[in-house]
């Protein structure tokens, strides 16, 4: 409806008649708020239930995978709390290192448990789809910014 607009959508006008619906794109700041709201609890509980982490994935838990889950989890605890912080920034080279590091890391990220699945290091294929997927949309999303930053 023309004079409403959702907070952190931008309508995108594509020459279409005024009959044609727009198309809505996310913001930056909507996005590093969504994936820090997504970051953040997934941290914790990577680094609170390494055990039940392991056994989402079909890994049989012992110590030293227990170990790397939780500095994990702290790490994307962290990672989360870097992109609630700058989300309201505006344009500069400093946030532009903040996208581009996001975008490596979703984008280093997304094959480590397609090739351990491959592996048979994990069993359950339920315990990769939503971090692959994920993966797969914070990359294209951080990427995305991270060129097109004026």
């Amino acid at each position: 409806m023309p004079g409403r607009h959702l907070r952190g959508v931008r309508e995108v006008e594509l020459g279409q008649p005024a009959a044609t619906p727009t198309v809505r794109r996310m913001s930056r700041e909507l996005l590093l708020t969504v994936s820090a709201l997504v970051a953040v609890p997934v941290g914790v509980f990577a680094a609170a239930f390494p055990r039940r982490l392991l056994a989402s994935k079909g890994v049989a838990p012992n110590t030293a995978a227990e170990i790397w889950v939780r500095e994990v989890g702290v790490m994307i605890i962290a990672t989360g709390l870097v992109a609630f912080l700058v989300r309201g920034e505006p344009n500069s080279p400093a946030l532009r290192a903040v996208l581009i590091g996001n975008a490596v890391v979703q984008f280093g990220l997304l094959p480590i448990e397609v090739i351990a699945l491959a592996r048979g290091a994990i069993t359950k294929v339920s315990g990769i789809v939503p971090n692959t997927a994920l993966h797969v949309v914070l990359t294209a999303c951080f990427g995305y910014y991270a060129i097109t930053m004026g």
